[in-house]
């Protein structure tokens, strides 16, 4: 089974990925000026980019921290963003194809806050039982 990781750290792929994503991360917050994405970018954070091995394509997972349904709105923002990240990219990072990006809800960080929270509503609950 290959590995990922070469003898000086991450492979290629992976610091492609990790610049792909500081770079999109810096573009969404000083770049876009879209009006209707203003507002929802600044809960927007980038959490990973999976590259495809022929750096031909990129999905980029995101999170939020606004509502459902503004998540939906950022959603089609970002897809019809995505050719003018793609052309901002291409002037940042040297690459013989800038990747088409693909954006990706990650819902791990909303599972998570959730579970946080069923968390301590169950230790609320068990300190108001042994209280009484």
């Amino acid at each position: 089974m290959a590995t990922r990781h070469h003898a000086h750290g991450f492979s290629r792929s992976d610091r492609i990925a990790e610049q792909v994503r500081r770079e999109l991360t810096d573009l969404l917050r000083n770049e876009v000026k879209d009006p209707r994405l203003a507002p929802h970018l600044s809960l927007l954070t980038v959490t990973e980019v999976e590259v495809s091995t022929d750096y031909s394509h990129a999905k980029v997972f995101y999170t939020t921290l606004a509502d459902h349904s503004a998540n939906v709105e950022l959603g089609k923002g970002l897809d019809r963003l995505a050719g003018f990240l793609r052309r901002e990219l291409g002037k940042r990072i040297r690459l013989h194809h800038t990747p088409q990006l693909h954006f990706v809800f990650d819902s791990s960080v909303e599972r998570g806050t959730r579970l946080s929270h069923l968390i301590d509503a169950a230790v609320a609950s068990d300190h108001q039982f042994d209280g009484e």
